[in-house]
Order: C-alpha cells, then structure tokens, then sequence
C-alpha cells in the first residue's frame, strides 16, 4: 500500500470528488424552479471533499482534523436528505436516486471510519 502524502490519496476524498460530480449532473436535471435545491445539493457534496481536505492539512492537531471529517459527515448526512426530498416531489428518477445514494453511504462509512480512526 502506498503511503498517503496528500489528501488527493485519500479514498474518501477521491469518492466524495466522485459524489460532487454526480451530483452537479443529478442536479442539472431539477427544474429551474428547484434553485434552492440545486444549490444546497452541490453545496452539502462539495463540503464533503472540502473538508476532508482542509482536516488532512490540519493533521498535526488530531481534533481540528477530526472536527472537519465531523463536518464532511454533517454534509454527508444532509446531502441523504436531500436526495430524499429529490425523489419523493417526483425531481429525480428511482436509479438515478439510487446511484447518488448509494455512493454517499459509502462515502458515509469511510467517513464514519476516518473519524474513528483518529480517537
């Protein structure tokens, strides 16, 4: 296993950039109306990779680093939501749904285990 010099290394920092991009393209397809939406969609993906990112740089204080993957797993927990609300108002397809949700759980749990891993 290669040793991790940068976030970039990250599993979870590279699945959360995967999630961003999904959700930037989910999220063209909500109507124009749906502008809230859309914004607080990107906003809560972006915000996972972000902070992820932001924690590494801080990894010499072990409780700011862990702090910002609480943050990530906040915008984690939010963008589910989200999702949610996408697929009951009819905004966004069964798979579609699906895909993005499952790809957060996952990112999800990698959270949940960096964030362990630094008690």
């Amino acid at each position: 296993m290669e040793p991790i010099r940068s976030f970039r290394d990250l599993e979870v920092w590279q699945r959360s950039m995967d999630l961003v991009d999904m959700v930037i393209a989910a999220s063209r397809e909500l109507p124009r109306q749906e502008f809230d939406l859309r914004r607080q969609m990107r906003d809560a993906a972006i915000s996972i990779p972000a902070n992820a990112a932001e924690g590494w740089r801080r990894k010499k204080r072990r409780a700011a680093y862990q702090n910002h993957v609480s943050i990530a797993m906040g915008s984690q927990g939010e963008l589910e939501t989200e999702f949610e609300v996408a697929f009951r108002n009819h905004l966004l397809d069964r798979d579609r749904c699906q895909a993005l949700v499952d790809l957060n759980r996952r990112v999800g749990v990698m959270l949940d285990r960096l964030h362990d891993s630094l008690d």
